[in-house]
């Protein structure tokens, strides 16, 4: 029985992920899923349903209560103004956390990796828990509408009524955009980048920027916005990534990097890049490395 559902585990996690904004909270989702439907077995009716569809009531009716209580997570910057006081480290439970590729997204499925970047992760959290499972199951995982009112025993009518306003607060929202693997000018921005970071290279990197980039590093609630705020963090000598160097990741679908510095024996921080128009709009630098590194080992 366990061979028969475990090969559901990365999709559930996927979309667990969306729902919850955290890899650990996903698989304890997902993990909880799998032990429901082992015991419930026998009382599946394939007549009635799909075993896929079956396990993604259960991962959907375990998500939405694991959200009742929770706040939303977020990025630094849906968290207060840019600049001040470093500050002391927040709760893992604050942020949209990083999650590896691995995890999430099924090599066998056609699942867009946009669909997982931390942007977009963030702005599903803006939504209510059903209007959240909703968008995803349409129009991420691209179940019809009356597989979607089935799921949450609603009406047809009701699914596409949630759909429209979880797409308006999305738009409002706005997640970005995704990563173009196949663009010569965004790849050739990344490299120009991770060159300029391993020579520490401020000044190559502030002109890499968007005028309006922004900055953040969790679990601490600062962050910056534009190029000369950054450039200053960037030469103050007690924060200096001098002798750094960038290593790439598959995490959240996204142009994603190892912080390495000498002397470490694992890795300083994971560092996420988004960019728009030939330009970085945002870096966001991990510092909690050694609670996310069981993930991604």
């Amino acid at each position: 029985m366990i061979e028969t559902l475990e090969p559901f585990r990365v999709e559930l996690t996927g979309y667990c992920y969306r729902v919850l904004g955290s890899g650990f909270e996903a698989e304890d989702a997902v993990q909880e899923t799998l032990v429901r439907a082992w015991k419930a077995y026998d009382s599946f009716d394939s007549a009635r349903g799909s075993l896929r569809t079956w396990l993604y009531r259960i991962a959907t009716n375990i998500c939405i209560d694991m959200q009742r209580s929770a706040q939303r997570r977020a990025l630094a910057v849906d968290l207060g103004p840019s600049g001040g006081q470093i500050g002391e480290p927040l709760p893992e439970r604050v942020f949209v956390q990083p999650v590896p590729d691995a995890l999430v997204l099924p090599e066998d499925q056609a699942i867009r990796k946009e669909t997982v970047r931390l942007a977009f992760v963030a702005a599903l959290q803006h939504l209510p828990p059903r209007q959240r499972v909703v968008l995803i199951l349409r129009d991420v995982l691209a179940w019809q509408a009356a597989e979607v009112a089935a799921l949450l025993d609603i009406s047809v009518a009701s699914a596409n009524s949630a759909l429209q306003r979880a797409r308006a607060t999305l738009r409002d929202v706005d997640p970005g955009e995704p990563l173009n693997p196949a663009d010569p000018v965004q790849k050739s921005l990344l490299r120009r980048y991770c060159e300029a970071f391993d020579r520490h290279d401020v000044q190559t990197l502030v002109a890499l920027l968007h005028e309006d980039a922004t900055m953040s590093m969790p679990p601490f609630s600062w962050w910056l916005r534009g190029r000369a705020a950054i450039a200053a963090a960037w030469n103050d000598p007690n924060a200096s990534c001098a002798g750094a160097w960038l290593v790439p990741v598959r995490a959240n679908g996204s142009p994603a990097y190892w912080q390495m510095r000498p002397g470490m024996d694992r890795p300083f921080a994971l560092v996420f890049v988004d960019v728009r128009d030939g330009l970085i709009t945002n870096t966001t630098t991990f510092l909690n490395v050694p609670e996310l590194l069981p993930l991604f080992a």
